[in-house]
This record gives C-alpha cells, sequence and structure tokens, in this order.
C-alpha cells in the first residue's frame, strides 16, 4: 500500500514536468511576410473645386494593383474615375486619372495604420457639351487615410484624396476632393 501511494504522489509530481516539456518543443508560426502584392477598390464621393459648377458632388470609384516592399513603404497604380458634375445647364463632366503612387504607412501594435500618399501620372476630362473644352495631361495626387487590418490578408481603407489634372493645352485645372472607403487584399 505504501509503494502504491509513493508511486501515486510520483506520477503527480511528473505531471508538471511533462507540459514543461512540450512547451520547449512548441515554436509559434512565424508572422506574415510584410512584402507581397495587392489589389485594391474604393468607392465614395469627390468634390469638384470649380467656381462655375452647379453641382460640385459625383460618384467616385477606382481601382489599383500595387506592392507592400516594407512594412512602411508600398507602392500601387490605381485607375480613378469620377462622374456627372454639373458644371453648365446641360452640360456636366468626368474625370479618368491614372497615377503611380507611393505611400508611408505607420506600422504600430494595433490593426490601425495611418497613411499618407502622393501620386504622378495622367489624367483627362470629358464632357458632353462642346462647349466645355476637354482637358488632358499631367495629373497630381495626394492621399491620407487610415486603414484596418481584418485578417492578415484584408484591409479596410477610408482615404482623403486631392486630385488635379494639369492641362496641356492651357484650360483650367480640375482639383478634385475625395473621400473614399475601399478594401485592400494582400497575396
Amino acid at each position: 500500500m505504501k509503494f502504491l501511494i509513493k508511486m501515486l504522489l510520483a506520477s503527480f509530481a511528473i505531471v508538471p514536468l511533462v507540459d514543461v516539456a512540450k512547451a520547449a518543443d512548441y515554436s509559434a508560426p512565424p508572422p506574415p511576410a510584410p512584402g507581397g502584392f495587392y489589389v485594391r477598390g474604393d468607392v465614395g464621393g469627390s468634390y469638384l473645386d470649380w467656381s462655375t459648377a452647379s453641382q460640385h458632388w459625383a460618384f467616385v470609384g477606382d481601382l489599383g494593383a500595387g506592392y507592400q516592399f516594407t512594412p512602411n513603404f508600398r507602392s500601387d497604380v490605381t485607375w480613378n474615375y469620377a462622374g456627372n458634375y454639373t458644371v453648365n445647364p446641360g452640360a456636366s463632366l468626368q474625370t479618368s486619372i491614372v497615377l503611380g503612387n507611393i505611400y508611408y504607412d505607420w506600422k504600430n501594435d494595433s490593426p490601425f495604420t495611418p497613411y499618407v500618399g502622393a501620386g504622378i501620372g495622367y489624367g483627362w476630362q470629358y464632357s458632353n457639351n462642346s462647349a466645355i473644352s476637354a482637358n488632358s495631361g499631367l495629373a497630381l495626387g495626394l492621399a491620407a487615410g487610415v486603414s484596418y487590418d481584418m485578417t492578415n490578408n484584408l484591409a479596410v481603407d477610408v482615404g482623403y484624396r486631392f486630385h488635379d489634372i494639369v492641362s496641356s493645352g492651357g484650360s483650367t485645372p480640375v482639383p478634385e476632393h475625395q473621400a473614399t472607403i475601399g478594401l485592400r487584399v494582400k497575396f
């Protein structure tokens, strides 16, 4: 009987050591790599900063593809469309812009990542009225916002963008202020 009690006590003493041995063999999964390709899509509203416009607000949407180089730096190419600003009675205006952008992300310990960005590219202005001259040329962009990482591969992005088509033909620039929400899918 004494032998049985000693064996029982010895087995209880060994149980914590088994957990320590298992813990020594455990290694946490590696964190996701900071780099990689991503695609993005955004929708929102755009405000045309033009004094003759009677309807300054229009729908905006864009699509893009990019690469995250480091936890703090990423770059993408985007196509942006804003449409149907009423600029004169019976005249509407739409814009399309293709930009190459670079961003700085302020990574931190939370799922929220603030960012700023700048871009350069080419833009087009279209109108359904011949009195509004077509405008195309150099396009510039600035961006600021915050993204929220829902998973390692999916982020929601809320941002502000300033776009301007600087005409090659000397026409009036087309400054737009855009507020957007979108998704960024990382691969």
